[in-house]
């Protein structure tokens, strides 16, 4: 019989062992962070210490990554047919699937917590209220990936879903701004705004001014949260239907 703590204490376990989390979702974010923001810690940037950018930055592609490799999971159960035998226990689909969300929930926390470490080694300073309204914001924003890790992991095969989930989480760290603002105005400015990545790095002016995301931040994160909803539950049904 498999209980939901039992398997969730299981899934943390799997997770906090896999050297690949803690190299995209931890120690590559760290080792920039510390070499760029520390090489430019007087720098201002859109208005705020390049510290604090850069720190929002990184945080938002370790969250990223933490989030979305339970896809990575999902996809090595698949194929090992322990997904199959999951689905004849008492465990819910929807226990399942929650534990995959809550580890990766729980890995987001611990690479927010030991960049924010960093960030204030640099020298990165917010009043209590900015800390944790930019934590909730990113956390908040971390939903679309989250959901998009579950509906990758039943779609891609183990082999190919590592560096497709690299590959994707890079990409919209890079369009976001997370490494650097690519534009102030024109089409790709326009696009950035699109994608969800993009509020994750602004969470770290959240933090500075206290004023939150715009109302069209909330707008993109509801819309792609709802749009890869849609089709990880068309996914996890396609898949379901070959068992």
């Amino acid at each position: 019989m498999t209980s939901y703590p039992t398997y969730l204490r299981y899934e943390l376990l799997r997770t906090v062992r896999n050297w690949r989390f803690l190299l995209f979702s931890l120690l590559f974010p760290l080792v920039l962070l510390l070499a760029v923001g520390g090489s430019n810690r007087h720098v201002h940037l859109d208005g705020i210490s390049f510290p604090l950018y850069y720190m929002t930055g990184m945080a938002a592609w370790g969250s990223m990554s933490a989030v979305v490799a339970s896809g990575a999971r999902i996809a090595a159960e698949r194929q090992a047919g322990w997904t199959r035998q999951i689905r004849i226990t008492p465990l819910r689909t929807r226990s399942y699937f929650q534990a995959k969300v809550v580890a990766g929930y729980l890995m987001a926390v611990l690479s927010l917590a030991v960049l924010y470490l960093a960030g204030a080694a640099l020298g990165v300073r917010l009043p209590a209220g900015g800390w944790l309204l930019m934590t909730a914001l990113i956390l908040v924003g971390l939903v679309p990936f989250a959901v998009m890790g579950i509906a990758l992991g039943h779609v891609l095969r183990p082999e190919t879903l590592g560096p497709a989930l690299g590959g994707i989480t890079s990409l919209f760290a890079l369009l976001g701004g997370a490494w650097g603002p690519l534009l102030h105005t024109g089409v790709l400015l326009t696009i950035a705004k699109a994608l969800p990545s993009y509020w994750l790095v602004q969470a770290g002016k959240a933090g500075l001014d206290h004023r939150g995301w715009a109302l069209e931040g909330w707008v993109v994160l509801a819309v792609w949260s709802v749009v890869l909803a849609r089709l990880a539950v068309l996914a996890y049904r396609r898949d379901t239907a070959r068992v």
